[in-house]
């Protein structure tokens, strides 16, 4: 099946379908068994993400398993600024850990040029996939967006309020937006090769988009959005690409108008009501929006919020997904529940 007949791409491509598509983030991971093995085998995190063979297997095991009608390419944001040349590792229990860079000398240390070798090892994987996923099923590939993969690079770490990023920001903007900069042209490069590799679709996560205010969320989350979205557009014209602005609230209607996405990822906090009515104006497909932990919970209550989503996106060029990623702890079992209620409404 070619790239414009994929189920998945349906939606961009103008049509409302009764049964909408289904992925979720973070569809492959902890959660399964089979990946922990492959995990295992890895022995670490970024080696995995750089070990063609093990990444494409990550990513084919949820479609065995669920069928959903779309595969996301299994990696990590944080490949990018380790392909720049920052130092970064994964602790067992903690998470990522990076040197943090807060100056513009720090910048200047980080290159583009070497990290096209790394990207490459991605796009292996995007080709390993594009020849062994079932025909039906379309390949989504990703970045971080720049916002958010500085705010890790500046605090070395994951944070609750993305303080130091922030804080770089307002004290010297130039120098913060030279890291910005660095970032926006990494991201194309990275996400160009995956579509040349053989990616349907790409989606930017703005994880931690909703801790700026508005004047400063214009400048470092929208407009290195919209600059990425612009090249892509030219390079690929018929490759959509999703934007994830989580926690942006009622900022995420401008987002799209401004950005030109063609996809807008709503979070856990977005009603139904307003994904299904607040982008009405704008030529963008809706994805979102279900409760990770009620995923985990399962039961009759998943059904019944399942049913009451699907319900008001009725009628809407609209994606089945999360309002993040699946957490380590959900039940298998409740993700199958999931698709199966999904599938048996239309």
């Amino acid at each position: 099946m070619g790239g414009s007949e994929l189920r998945f791409l349906a939606p961009f491509r103008g049509e409302v379908l009764d049964v909408p598509p289904i992925w979720l983030m973070r569809q492959a991971g902890r959660y399964l068994p089979e990946y922990r093995a492959t995990r295992a085998e890895a022995g670490d995190f970024l080696k995995l993400c750089y070990t063609p063979k093990l990444a494409a297997e990550v990513t084919l095991q949820p479609i065995r398993r669920y069928g959903f009608d779309a595969a996301i390419l299994f990696s990590d944001i944080l490949v990018v600024p380790d392909a720049l040349g920052q130092a970064v590792r994964f602790v067992e229990g903690e998470g990522p850990r990076l040197d943090p860079i807060r100056s513009a000398d720090g910048v200047s240390r980080l290159t583009l040029a070497g990290a096209v070798s790394k990207f490459d090892v991605v796009a292996e994987t995007v080709q390993r996939l594009r020849q062994d996923l079932p025909h039906e099923t379309a390949l989504i590939g990703f970045c971080g967006a720049p916002w958010t993969v500085a705010t890790y690079m500046v605090q070395g770490q994951g944070s609750s309020d993305q303080a130091e990023a922030r804080l770089w920001a307002y004290r010297d903007p130039e120098g913060f937006e030279g890291l910005i900069d660095l970032l926006v042209a990494a991201s194309i490069d990275y996400l160009d090769r995956q579509v040349k590799a053989g990616a349907d679709c790409l989606q930017i996560f703005d994880t931690w988009a909703g801790s700026l205010p508005d004047d400063e969320f214009d400048r470092w989350v929208v407009k290195p959005t919209k600059t990425i979205r612009e090249a892509l557009r030219e390079l690929h014209p018929d490759v959509p690409v999703i934007g994830f602005p989580r926690g942006a609230g009622a900022t995420a209607v401008w987002y799209v108008s401004e950005t030109g996405v063609n996809g807008i990822g709503c979070d856990t906090a977005t009603p139904p009501f307003v994904m299904s009515e607040a982008f009405d104006e704008e030529d963008v497909v809706v994805q979102g929006n279900l409760d990770p932990l009620l995923l985990v919970a399962g039961g009759e209550k998943l059904d019944e919020r399942v049913d009451e989503i699907l319900d008001l996106m009725e009628g809407k060029r609209f994606i089945f997904n999360l309002g993040h990623g699946i957490v380590p702890q959900t039940p298998p079992e409740n993700v199958g529940r999931l698709v199966e209620r999904v599938r048996s409404k239309g």
